[in-house]
């Protein structure tokens, strides 16, 4: 009887881009919120609220998907100080600015830690498969 063919193994996506597309995502998200929260206060007119709302929600969302791209983790990293700057209008943003720049560092921190694991555990081991996935 012969054995079954090996599977290809998928290859692992590198964990930085993942980590921080989903804090820019988040954070897109965030600011929706944070403009609604100032429609609701009414602290400037609406057009303001929706348009400044609504072009920091596309950034942040192209943002997510360009980090890979040249610069886009510098531009990543100069967008935070966008949602700092909302708390010249919400002042609880100053708070969750500061949470979702601890979140980015961690975000390209750990993400950068985890791509050099893997790095070397593949360049030590060149002829493993790794775990075949599940049926």
């Amino acid at each position: 009887m012969s054995q079954p063919a090996p599977r290809p193994v998928r290859r692992k996506k590198p964990a930085k881009p993942q980590f921080t597309s989903t804090i820019l995502m988040l954070e897109g998200v965030l600011v929706l919120f944070a403009a609604l929260t100032a429609y609701g206060l009414r602290v400037l007119p609406p057009t303001v609220i929706w348009t400044v709302g609504g072009v920091m929600f596309v950034v942040f969302l192209l943002l997510s998907r360009m980090v890979t791209l040249p610069g886009g983790y510098i531009a990543g990293s100069v967008a935070q100080v966008l949602v700092l700057a909302c708390g010249f209008v919400i002042p609880m943003m100053f708070l969750l600015g500061v949470v979702f720049i601890a979140l980015w560092v961690s975000a390209y921190r750990l993400g950068s830690r985890i791509d050099a694991e893997r790095a070397a555990y593949d360049a030590a081991h060149p002829d493993e498969r790794g775990p075949r996935p599940a049926v």
